[in-house]
């Protein structure tokens, strides 16, 4: 049996991760997605019905409204889109002066909502009328690798869903708005190189296709629900979290996520990531820690919980929501728009 203790990895080079700030805070507001990826750590699906509602979004703006540290609202899913309280949830949002962020797929513009058919057609203006900083999947930056990952004619879905943000001003250096790329391994590999990833992404989708954006990040695959399922469906799971140990670089491990950042469930629990959400390991301070007994200055010097799956934000360059932590500027910076480098 393996033994992979990321406790005892950072003891053993006399690292002290606790957590700096709560400068984002990472709401799930659904598991209902259009789309079904191999690779998911949420195993979201069109099948999922777990959905945020208005009272646990309304506790979350109280926070955000609160306390002037957290100056990120992160919204993923799922397909966040679906939630029947997205749209109030970024307006409230917005008016409260926070930085937005959406974790989007692309495609959930062109699909529209699975169980009920609704349009998502207006999603690129609405996000460009409210500045929401996209953050958008897209494997690679050719088709037989994305539909592999994530089904049969997700990519050129995501070309014309690009486009459409692009018309609206988005990857455009000369505006505000934000258009951020996400690529994962197709398979059990350690990400290559962001810097030089983001170069070839340029160049093939301005070549190929006209198509701008921002930045890319490079995030490790999690070893965990779906993707673990299939690297132990092949006899690999051990195989990848040695690779994800002997890759341990303690540069990576200083700039976690969870040091600056909370994790919000769809049911308001609270959790130092997402990944530790979808492992149920949640947040207890004397009590199981919820939005509705929230407490900044407990939850800021709580100690943050790791389990194996922690080697995948540390190996390597670094894995988190904002990319590679070995030479990343910290998630605050996104609240200055300072989000190149």
């Amino acid at each position: 049996m393996h033994e992979f203790s990321f406790t005892k990895k950072i003891l053993s080079h006399s690292i002290d991760l606790k957590p700096v700030t709560i400068d984002t805070l990472q709401v799930n507001i659904t598991k209902l997605c259009n789309q079904a990826c191999l690779h998911c750590h949420v195993d979201a699906s069109p099948r999922r019905t777990e959905q945020m509602n208005k009272e646990t979004i309304d506790r979350c703006l109280d926070i955000l409204s609160k306390y002037n540290a957290i100056k990120n609202l992160d919204i993923t899913g799922g397909a966040p889109e679906l939630n029947p309280h997205f749209n109030y949830l970024v307006l409230s949002a917005n008016k409260l002066g926070k930085h937005i962020i959406v974790r989007h797929n692309f495609t959930v513009t062109i699909d529209g909502n699975p169980q009920t058919s609704e349009s998502k057609k207006y999603l690129p203006e609405f996000f460009a009328e409210n500045e929401v900083e996209v953050i958008a999947s897209l494997p690679y930056y050719q088709e037989y690798f994305t539909d592999k990952q994530r089904g049969r004619g997700v990519f050129q879905k995501s070309v014309e869903s690009m486009r459409m943000l692009n018309a609206k001003g988005y990857g455009d250096e000369s505006t505000k708005l934000i258009l951020n790329l996400v690529y994962n391994p197709v398979g059990a590999f350690l990400p290559a190189s962001q810097g030089s990833l983001e170069k070839d992404f340029k160049k093939q989708l301005w070549q190929k296709f006209k198509l701008k954006f921002n930045n890319l990040y490079t995030i490790t695959n999690m070893p965990i629900h779906r993707f673990r399922e299939q690297l132990e469906r092949l006899g690999t799971y051990g195989e990848y979290m040695t690779k994800l140990v002997n890759s341990f670089n303690p540069s990576a491990a200083q700039n976690v996520m969870c040091r600056s950042l909370l994790s919000v469930g769809y049911d308001g629990k609270l959790y130092d990531c997402d990944f530790n959400q979808m492992l149920e390991i949640q947040i207890i301070n004397h009590e199981p820690m919820t939005v509705f007994n929230f407490d900044y200055k407990n939850l800021v010097n709580r100690n943050i919980l790791f389990d194996s799956h922690c080697f995948g934000c540390t190996a390597g360059a670094g894995s988190s929501c904002g990319g590679a932590t070995a030479k990343m500027k910290r998630l605050s910076l996104i609240s200055t728009g300072k989000v190149n480098g």
